[in-house]
């Protein structure tokens, strides 16, 4: 996997802060299921003077069934609304059972599933917020023969209390994306080998 640097003030490496090298090392230290394909992606720009960014889709039977982003500000002179120096962006999509979108818990359980990964890959946070939204589509008049479907989005954030462990927030972020497409739980005391299509690209 690789994390690219996205910097707005300074240049080269000695414009970089340290504490953003550092949390971008760590980030590239994450592992995910081999059914992650993760990659970096263009970061925002604007947002916060420094950022790097991931994508990823999650693919069974070469059918994509989750696809999300995760994105890493860091602004040095701090931000009152994070509690914090970094933040932690993250969003997710996953197609659904389409009679799961009329559930009225499927929100909370989908809130549910971000904090219990953060919570399970050991990732402290303050200051989290975001939504989680369903959406059922039907089809009529020439289309009415078409199936329904519908999807899950869940996009949130929130400030990491341990900067230099970014690889616990990103694989924790892996695991929700795994969840909301319906992936079974990896087993306790079962390891994680990593496929290379889920790891493609050297770390640098």
């Amino acid at each position: 996997m690789v994390a690219r640097q996205e910097t707005h003030q300074g240049s080269g490496a000695a414009g970089t802060p340290r504490e953003f090298t550092q949390a971008v090392d760590s980030l590239r230290a994450a592992t995910f299921r081999p059914e992650v394909f993760c990659e970096e992606m263009p970061a925002p720009q604007r947002i916060a003077p420094y950022a790097t960014a991931l994508s990823a889709d999650v693919t069974v039977d070469d059918e994509e069934v989750a696809t999300g982003r995760l994105v890493v500000l860091h602004d040095p002179a701090g931000n009152d609304a994070w509690e914090g120096t970094f933040r932690c962006v993250a969003y997710c999509r996953a197609e659904i059972d389409h009679d799961l979108a009329t559930d009225p818990l499927l929100t909370d359980v989908g809130w549910t599933w971000l904090t219990d990964a953060l919570q399970a890959h050991g990732a402290e946070y303050v200051a989290e917020s975001g939504t989680v939204t369903r959406v059922a589509t039907e089809s009529y008049g020439s289309m009415a023969g078409e199936p329904g479907n519908a999807q899950l989005e869940i996009r949130a954030s929130w400030t990491p209390v341990d900067t230099t462990d970014l690889a616990a927030h990103a694989e924790a972020w892996g695991e929700l994306m795994c969840t909301a497409g319906g992936l079974e739980p990896v087993p306790d005391g079962v390891a994680v080998m990593p496929s290379r299509r889920g790891q493609r690209g050297g770390a640098g």
